[in-house]
């Protein structure tokens, strides 16, 4: 799959991190509500640029 599509993950994962907290889980005063699905959206946005970046490579100045 080309990589703009996984940067286009990236952002939805993002998008979706700003809108559920203040809308879906507003009324939850636990540490299962905004908190843990932070930190579930921080771990999804760590995995994709991993998996995005696996191809990279590094051109020396040889």
């Amino acid at each position: 799959m080309k990589r703009s599509k996984w940067i286009w993950a990236v952002w939805i994962v993002v998008l979706l991190s700003c809108l559920v907290p203040y809308t879906l889980l507003t009324n939850v005063a636990a540490w299962y509500g905004s908190f843990l699905f932070w930190t579930c959206a921080g771990v999804a946005v760590i995995a994709l640029n991993i998996f995005i970046t696996k191809d990279f490579e590094e051109h020396g100045n040889d």
